[in-house]
């Protein structure tokens, strides 16, 4: 009666946990849905896929802002599938130490003669039993620091598609203008060619309007290929290919917001809500944890009970136990448990060095919003409204036969620069925003030297 009780508990603890169908998904979704202004959906089934592929249809149907290229995203972009995938290796780890290993049966049977000695014996180890609850804490905060970085590469994965957005818009836009630049400088050379012809130009005049003309040419054929280049990230990241790939954007970049934000003490929040300092300081509590295991068995850490039950011929039944212990003569556990203490002042180490890596980072990253936010608003404000004003009073002086066309067509040339640098510093700004959104809940990795890079490429 008193074995059959013993293998019922047994039973009970190596069935208690089970794998979920949602494998902590739910957490992820929670923790990025605040930021994203939407959840992600884990693809795992040829019904999801059919509902992903219909809401992808849906959404390419018009052209694509930067929240439906995200969603697009979040529905086929298999590194975020594959990410996904961690969540139930995790959970599988978890179940799995919440079972204790299979008894071990072994039979024997031995004859001489006339003579037969027949040996069973089933062996468990109880040490797995009393350190169950040890290591199923630790597989349970390492399944917490599975969900936080599955959603904190949600979260990066969606700030690189709101940048690759920005800069595919962008660059289409610029492509756009560099092509009426291409069309001012055709018609600058064919009418140096002309004026040559009939005498009224320069040999040397026409070879420098030439010159500018094959210039701009070359000018036109790498900005054509940033913008594919642009536009073939964007469809990387949200996982479009073949005919999806054809998709939308917009003609232009968003126009700047009448204010920018302000976000009070940044700081406080990021060190409050970051994943990567979260996760450091689960990742520093497991290890705290698991310095404590170490030193529980520095000394016993393989012991096994046997119980026996052996028949010989003529002879009645013998049962019995054996208990095995290692004895610590050789190996007294000191250089394992030296290993668990300096690995937990490693991560204690980068638990701060990640706080102040976050608290620069958020700082630089304002930094860079604010500065792109003035310098766009200066070439909206300022330095485009004079643009246009000089372009006008060259309209008038060449109506007043005041100078000549290509005095006017150099005038549009300078405007047209203009324009795409007024471009390039919105974009600059849309992408410092992106980061500044992202920033306190996840390091992405978008904000460092943003600076550097504003005023084109």
């Amino acid at each position: 009666m008193r074995n059959k009780k013993i293998v019922a508990a047994l039973l009970l603890l190596g069935g208690c946990a089970q794998i979920t169908e949602q494998s902590g998904f739910d957490a992820v979704q929670a923790l990025s849905r605040p930021t994203l202004g939407q959840a992600p959906t884990w693809v795992k089934s040829e019904t999801d896929e059919a509902k992903a592929r219909e809401e992808i249809a849906a959404l390419l149907t018009k052209p694509l802002d930067a929240d439906a290229a995200v969603r697009i995203a979040l529905l086929a972009n298999r590194g975020l599938r594959a990410a996904y995938a961690e969540l139930g290796i995790a959970e599988a780890d978890l179940v799995q130490a919440n079972r204790i290993s299979n008894p071990t049966f072994s039979f024997k049977r031995l004859s001489r003669e006339a003579d037969l000695d027949i040996e069973r014996s089933i062996a468990i180890k109880p040490l797995e039993l009393l350190l169950l609850p040890f290591a199923t804490g630790i597989e349970e905060r390492r399944f917490e620091r599975a969900k936080m970085r599955a959603a904190e590469t949600v979260l990066k994965t969606a700030a690189e598609v709101r940048r690759a957005w920005v800069a595919a818009v962008s660059a289409a836009e610029i492509a756009a203008y560099a092509e009426s630049f291409g069309e001012t400088a055709k018609a600058r050379v064919e009418l140096a060619r002309r004026m040559t012809e009939v005498g009224n130009w320069s040999v040397l005049d026409y070879a420098r309007e030439q010159v500018f003309y094959a210039e701009t040419a070359m000018k036109r054929a790498r900005v054509r290929h940033k913008a594919t280049a642009a536009r073939e990230r964007l469809a990387r990241l949200m996982g479009l290919w073949g005919r999806d790939a054809g998709f939308k954007l917009p003609d232009r970049v968003p126009p700047l917001p009448k204010e920018p934000k302000d976000v009070g003490d940044i700081e406080k929040k990021a060190v409050a809500e970051r994943l990567d300092i979260r996760i450091a300081k689960a990742e520093t509590e497991a290890t705290a944890k698991s310095l404590g295991l170490t030193r529980a068995t520095r000394f016993v850490n393989a012991v096994e009970i046997a119980g026996f039950r052996n028949n010989a011929t003529g002879q009645r039944t013998q049962t019995g136990y054996e208990v095995s212990v290692e004895v610590p003569i050789f190996d007294w556990g000191s250089a394992k448990s030296a290993k668990a203490e300096n690995i937990y002042m490693q991560s204690v180490d980068r638990l701060a060095a990640t706080a102040v890596n976050a608290r620069s980072e958020v700082r630089e990253t304002y930094s860079a919003y604010r500065t792109a936010f003035d310098l766009a608003r200066h070439y909206t404000d300022e330095v485009l409204p004079l643009r246009r004003k000089i372009g006008e009073e060259m309209v008038l002086r060449y109506n007043g036969m005041l100078i000549g066309v290509f005095e006017l067509l150099a005038d549009l040339r300078e405007q047209g620069e203009t324009v795409a640098a007024a471009v390039e510093a919105r974009r600059d700004f849309w992408l410092a925003a992106t980061d500044l959104d992202f920033v306190t809940v996840a390091d992405t990795g978008g904000a460092s030297a943003r600076l550097a890079g504003m005023g084109g490429e």
